[in-house]
């Protein structure tokens, strides 16, 4: 069997009803465009659709090393079907509904879902990709940051506003900005709450390839051409970088429970503030699939 043929093996081939998926027989690289059927943000059916992909292409990819096959799928790419947003983060609407009802359990399955979902694609035994083309907000930031690579095309935003209602970003933020920057300029990007252009973050290093608008998909192709003349060095590279700064479940799992508890002690006032932030993930309900894919074919 020939190294496409081997990477065309570790594709899922299940049926998704939140993500669109594709493989590059030519790159050997999995396309997985996320599709939320209600929210432009990380419902827990979302959650649930990407790490039952992501696990898929880890057990495949890794039975495959194990049995001494290193020629098989190279990349996967994360992007989204939503015109103008990569995603708004975290459920929120959800987030309003748990902490009302004092309900910590549900508050940390979500969470643990989360950090779940981060832990297997931030250790996938391949080169993961995000490719962000619009906002990417919260989890939705945190979510790009997980990929070894991150390429966002100049009209993207992104940020952390969670410290405008009193919270904290908690499933990644810290772990994975701490270790691309360093913890004073990851404390001050939380605490800042602002929202950052692709350029301001491709100055700081947190973006790692700044395309131009409407050339995003071109950029990820340029990248894994350049990866495959040097893969070998490449895969070194990153190798060391996980070996120098490791990030543990540990390390996820307890910081996840700092953020439960902070979340249940978020008084009305700051509720408030989070329900306005909601309302604007509601208005960017997305279109229906058969208009979203109409626009993106």
């Amino acid at each position: 069997m020939d190294g496409r043929q081997q990477a065309q093996g570790c594709f899922p081939q299940g049926h998704y009803r939140e993500l669109v998926t594709r493989y590059d027989a030519e790159q050997r690289a999995a396309w997985c465009y996320m599709r939320p059927a209600s929210r432009p943000c990380y419902t827990l059916d979302l959650i649930s659709e990407l790490e039952h992909f992501h696990h898929s292409i880890e057990q495949c990819v890794r039975r495959e090393v194990e049995q001494g096959k290193h020629n098989g799928l190279r990349f996967l790419v994360i992007a989204s079907r939503i015109p103008g947003v990569f995603s708004l983060g975290g459920d929120l609407a959800l987030f309003l509904t748990l902490i009302r009802a004092g309900d910590r359990e549900g508050l940390f399955r979500y969470a643990k879902a989360s950090i779940d979902l981060l832990h297997v694609s931030y250790h996938l035994p391949i080169t993961t990709i995000s490719l962000v083309q619009g906002d990417a907000f919260g989890g939705g930031f945190e979510g790009a940051l997980t990929s070894r690579v991150l390429i966002a095309e100049r009209r993207a935003q992104m940020g952390l506003p969670e410290i405008l209602f009193n919270l904290f970003p908690g499933m990644g933020a810290y772990s994975l900005l701490a270790r691309k920057l360093d913890p004073a300029r990851a404390e001050r990007m939380i605490l800042s709450g602002r929202m950052y252009s692709a350029e301001e973050l491709y100055e700081m290093g947190v973006v790692d390839v700044l395309a131009e608008n409407d050339q995003g998909e071109e950029a990820v192709y340029a990248y894994m051409k350049k990866y495959n003349r040097a893969h070998i060095g490449y895969e070194a590279v990153h190798k060391v970088r996980r070996t120098y700064h490791p990030i543990s479940y540990d390390e996820l799992m307890r910081i996840v429970t700092i953020w439960v508890d902070s979340a249940l002690q978020l008084g009305e006032r700051d509720l408030r503030v989070m329900e306005r932030i909601a309302r604007t993930q509601e208005k960017l309900t997305i279109l229906r699939p058969v208009v979203a894919e109409q626009q993106l074919a």
